[in-house]
């Protein structure tokens, strides 16, 4: 019984440390500013912050309804300044449940061809596993961009 008992304490023990503590307002701060520089990351070609922030089991839908995951956003991305020159973000609203959020923003872009303008409108999924918050999920669609 002695044996049990101490199993049950180390288990409960063990269980309560696995828990992993959030401090929301860090991470509001990190995701806000790490949709900014995925944002940039379209005219600048800079893969670095997707290899930081996209989770290896990333699942994305573009605006044409296609999925693709990690690897496919790092090529694109580095690629994407044949197209683009500018895309900055204008607007992010971020909610938390535990230790998931969802960021749902939009962004403006200007593509190199015809310097063409309109939006990028998103919701991305974020989760916090293994001390570090990444995205899991990210669905985008094309919109006009708004008037002034």
């Amino acid at each position: 019984m002695k044996t049990f008992v101490t199993l049950l304490l180390i288990s409960l023990y063990l269980l309560s440390s696995c828990k992993q503590e959030v401090d929301y307002a860090k991470a509001e701060e990190y995701i806000r500013e790490s949709e900014r520089q995925w944002a940039e990351s379209v005219a600048s070609g800079d893969t670095n912050i997707i290899k930081r922030i996209i989770a290896e089991d990333f699942v994305g839908v573009s605006p044409e309804g296609e999925q693709y995951g990690k690897a496919a956003m790092i090529k694109e991305t580095g690629t994407a300044p044949q197209r683009f020159l500018s895309n900055h973000l204008n607007d992010i609203k971020i909610r938390f449940y535990g230790n998931f959020a969802i960021a749902q923003g939009d962004e403006t872009w200007v593509k190199r061809a015809g310097s063409s303008t309109a939006r990028f409108v998103w919701t991305d999924t974020w989760i916090f596993r293994d001390n570090k918050w990444e995205i899991l999920a990210a669905e985008d669609l094309i919109a006009p961009v708004r008037p002034k």
